[in-house]
């Protein structure tokens, strides 16, 4: 019979781990609801928009591609400019980032008010 209850809570658990596995850190989320809200960015302008210095966008952009969440375009320009966009993958996401997104600025006043 445990068995029975376990198997159930077993796979959210792990529907859990796999999301957090794919969007954990400090700044995935923050850089998806950029791409996702406002469209296209180039890399410097992502890292301006989201304050997070080069070297670690550079990181979780290349995850967030390895994830399919990131899409990554070299433009024929000079200087080579490049330009990373979200997936329709990504935007799978939205419903979830404006929940964090909403639940985030509710935590803020509440904590703001103590």
């Amino acid at each position: 019979m445990k068995n029975k209850v376990d198997k159930p809570c077993q796979r959210v658990h792990s529907a859990i781990q796999d999301t957090l596995y794919v969007v954990n850190g400090k700044w995935k989320l923050v850089i998806l609801s950029i791409l996702v809200n406002n469209g296209k960015r180039r890399f410097g302008e992502l890292a301006r928009e989201s304050g997070i210095s080069p070297r670690i966008l550079s990181k979780e952009l290349h995850e967030l591609e390895i994830n399919q969440l990131v899409s990554r375009k070299v433009c024929d320009t000079k200087p080579v400019t490049v330009e990373y966009s979200s997936t329709s993958y990504a935007e799978t996401l939205g419903e979830v980032i404006d929940a964090m997104n909403r639940w985030g600025e509710n935590h803020r006043k509440k904590i703001g008010s103590v």
